[in-house]
């Protein structure tokens, strides 16, 4: 035998849905018998579902696990599947993919390194299994080879990457290549972050082409369990050439990528490196035999190529579209709720959120068909058979505009344009009758006036509060998710009023920043996303100064007036909290990147961030789950940590101050 087809199948999971993940798993087991698969690789833990958080440490989770596993291995006769599943192995639990064979389970590879940075917490729940070491899991009077093995399938030698291994300094990938492997599989809950597609291509690269093998590789898709969106992307790659690659950001609940690999090229390929050195396997392989052998194939073109908008000019703007939007549709699926609300107040964020969800169905509909988004979403049954995706728009999105005294027409003109341009229902609002009523009584309680000198963080923030229960009686009575339009430089310095503008149970924008906001706004209005095309209505957004519009209007109010200007508070907080650098060095960072400003007022915008930083750590705790899209997130449930009572960098802040008082031109 000479060539098999392999395959890689990305399934859209959920945590704890024990028969919605077996039918997927069952489908794509199905899917790849019916077009000749001989070996299939699942994504990381896809019976359980990756976020299952510390349910991975309840007795239930690893022994329903193995019930599922059991009810799904006879659907591999005739191949070989792996598939992902915590274990329960001499009182530690394990991270492993078991390797079904023609019907049986043959063993199972355990994880060695876990992924403990940023959103993921690995060690926590599981063990690192070691190098070399091999043991005997004993379920039910059997017992069952785990660890770190090489197994042999017709005489066809497959090991395993699990997910972290391939991104560590040395990757189990090195030493079963020296075990004569010919197949490495890689089971994967990689989530999506802007350019992690192009590392983790690398990789399956470099591990095919370095250790002389086929690398097949299989990723989550999806929003599996609230904040991680994964974007799938399965990638085949042989002696260092990709030869097949599956699409991204799919909102089918499986999608299956197969190729034809050359078992002897690829051995040949091995024995002509000559830094690969001949060494004897420390251990045999698992045998796993076939009850009938493979047929060899005829070879095929690579196929799967980047999609063109993958290759074109504005891949950062085409991923942030198709992540949330795939975020969102999924958010809506599981949580079952039966459509979004916005408070659309004419600005950027409000107006990107309220995009985001037509684009949402846009881009559904022109991959599932009106017939497949409707199955994928009963939200819109009983449309007409002549509906538009605009139609499903309109049923899945109400936006209201809430308007004070001192709302502009600028901005209602822009707020309806936008719901007008995108299909959805609008609706004006005025609220004055219930923020005087507010003020009034808190006057009469005071005994005194409530006045813009002496109360302007309170009369500006009851405007946002008052906003909130309308909206979220409005998402009630629909039976729908509000949607919160905070983004992560609000977040970062607290720009949000508690239980005002942060009312919603999703924050699609919190894992974004406003500088590429805006700028994502601007291509939106005049290109937008491949196959969708641009937004013009949102000019009449663009062209404004963001403000909260909570001031009289003669105070000429605007965020960055409040704050600083965005660009230099991004930068201020990669350094400060991605980085942990000192304020010294966050403000020399800026004079090197910001030389328009003078540095009284950089260090000025670097004590502000700071502050306001420490500050408002218990808002960030409060915030609605937000997606991450961004290794620069601010989250304190998956990604930085902060105390909410601390020092607030008092003594850090004061060594600023004095080293600006000591350059020469402080005002350049």
């Amino acid at each position: 035998m000479t060539r098999i087809r392999v395959g890689a199948a990305v399934l859209n999971q959920t945590p704890l849905d024990w028969e919605g993940n077996r039918a997927n798993i069952l489908a794509a087991i199905q899917a790849a018998r019916e077009v000749g698969v001989q070996v299939l690789c699942l994504p990381e833990l896809c019976i359980t579902g990756y976020g299952c958080e510390d349910m991975f440490l309840s007795a239930s989770t690893a022994q329903t696990a193995w019930q599922v596993l059991e009810e799904i291995a006879p659907a591999t006769q005739g191949m070989a599947v792996s598939v992902g599943l915590p274990l329960l192995h001499r009182d530690a639990l394990f991270n492993a993919a078991c390797l079904a064979v023609d019907g049986q389970i043959a063993g199972f590879a355990a994880k060695r390194f876990l992924a403990s940075q940023g959103l993921h917490y690995e060690p926590r729940w599981f063990k690192p299994w070691s190098t070399g070491l091999r043991d005997l899991l004993h379920v039910q009077n059997r017992a069952y080879p785990i660890g770190d093995l090489v197994f042999d399938v017709g005489g066809v030698r497959i090991g395993f990457e699990i997910c972290e291994d391939a991104w560590a300094a040395r990757r189990p990938g090195g030493d079963l290549s020296l075990q004569g492997i010919d197949l490495l599989l890689n089971p994967s809950a990689s989530h999506f972050a802007f350019g992690k597609f192009e590392v983790r291509k690398r990789l399956v690269l470099e591990g095919a082409r370095a250790f002389g093998v086929s690398y097949i590789y299989a990723n989550l898709v999806g929003n599996e369990a609230g904040r991680i969106i994964y974007d799938g992307g399965a990638l085949i790659a042989s002696a260092g050439h990709l030869i097949a690659q599956g699409p991204r950001f799919s909102f089918q609940p499986m999608v299956l990528t197969t190729a034809v690999v050359d078992v002897t090229a690829a051995r040949m390929e091995r024995a002509r490196q000559g830094s690969h050195p001949m060494q004897l396997p420390s251990s045999d392989p698992i045998q796993a035999p076939l009850s009938a052998p493979w047929p060899d194939l005829d070879p095929e073109l690579s196929q799967g190529a980047s999609p063109a908008w993958e290759q074109g000019p504005h891949l950062k703007e085409e991923e942030f579209t198709r992540a949330i939007a795939l975020g969102l549709f999924d958010y809506l699926r599981k949580s079952r709720a039966k459509g979004f609300v916005v408070n659309l107040s004419g600005g950027a964020d409000s107006s990107a959120t309220a995009c985001l969800v037509a684009m949402m169905v846009q881009l559904a509909v022109q991959e599932l068909g009106l017939d497949g988004f409707k199955r994928r979403l009963p939200h819109v049954a009983g449309l007409a058979e002549s509906a538009t995706a605009r139609d499903c728009v309109a049923r899945l999105l109400f936006c209201l505009y809430q308007a004070s005294r001192h709302s502009s027409q600028t901005t209602q003109d822009a707020a309806r344009s936008v719901a007008e341009a995108i299909g959805a229902r609008f609706a004006s609002l005025p609220i004055d009758a219930q923020v005087d009523h507010y003020v009034q009584a808190i006057e009469h309680l005071l005994g005194r006036p409530l006045r813009w000198e002496t109360d302007d963080a309170a009369l500006q923030n009851i405007q946002a509060r008052v906003r909130g229960p309308s909206a979220w009686l409005l998402a009630n009575v629909l039976d729908a998710l509000l949607l919160t339009t905070s983004n992560r430089s609000e977040a970062a310095v607290g720009y949000a009023t508690m239980d005002g503008d942060t009312c919603g149970g999703l924050a699609p924008l919190g894992g974004i920043d406003k500088a590429y906001l805006r700028r994502w706004l601007h291509w939106l209005q005049t290109v937008g996303p491949a196959g969708l095309g641009p937004i013009p209505a949102l000019e009449k957004v663009t062209s404004q100064a963001p403000t909260a519009e909570l001031r009289p209007p003669e105070a000429a109010q605007t965020d960055e007036g409040d704050l600083m200007p965005y660009e230099v508070l991004d930068v201020i907080e990669r350094a400060a909290i991605r980085d942990k650098q000192h304020p010294v060095e966050c403000f020399r960072r800026l004079r090197v990147q910001f030389p328009q400003y003078g540095a009284v007022e950089l260090a000025q915008w670097v004590d502000r961030f700071f502050r306001l930083w420490c500050r408002n750590q218990w808002k960030r705790e409060r915030y609605a789950p937000s997606f991450h899209v961004d290794d620069e997130n601010v989250d304190p449930k998956t990604w930085c940590r902060f105390p909410i009572l601390s020092g607030g960098f008092r003594r850090e802040l004061q060594e600023l101050a004095q080293y600006v008082a000591q350059l020469r031109t402080p005002n350049e």
